[in-house]
């Protein structure tokens, strides 16, 4: 669901129970940029969701589709995407992420970081993503 705000600010929520908790939206929108938060594969109770876990790409794909989702409620697509970011607990397994991040983003190649990072919010969850996007049509 979306929240047209002031300004013609609008934000996207994808109803998690920790967005009023902390505070932040999946999307934001202001003019022709949009802003999609770290996303991950959780479900309900924060962990994995069923056939990601401890499968990377899995929960790539999984994070990309929610990231899809966003950016159509905030009226862009994913060819609008300039950049992403891909946060990773184990590195040692990028080309498995980079492959999945690939599926979605083969022909639009936006600017990507991966980095490694110690640990996402629960162990089961091995990859993060956050995009940036500009809407150009």
């Amino acid at each position: 669901m979306s929240e047209q705000q002031p300004g013609g600010r609008v934000l996207v929520s994808s109803g998690a129970v920790w967005e009023p908790l902390v505070g932040y939206s999946r999307a934001v929108r202001v003019g022709a940029q949009v802003w999609v938060a770290g996303t991950t594969a959780a479900g309900p109770d924060g962990r994995a969701v069923a056939g990601t876990a401890g499968d990377p790409a899995a929960q790539t794909r999984e994070a990309l589709r929610r990231v899809r989702a966003a950016l159509e409620q905030a009226g862009a697509r994913l060819s609008d995407v300039v950049r992403t970011r891909l946060l990773v607990t184990d590195i040692s397994r990028w080309e498995e992420v980079g492959r999945a991040h690939g599926e979605f983003f083969a022909d639009v190649r936006p600017a990507t970081t991966m980095v490694e990072v110690s640990a996402l919010i629960d162990p089961s969850l091995l990859v993060e993503v956050e995009a940036e996007a500009v809407v150009t049509s």
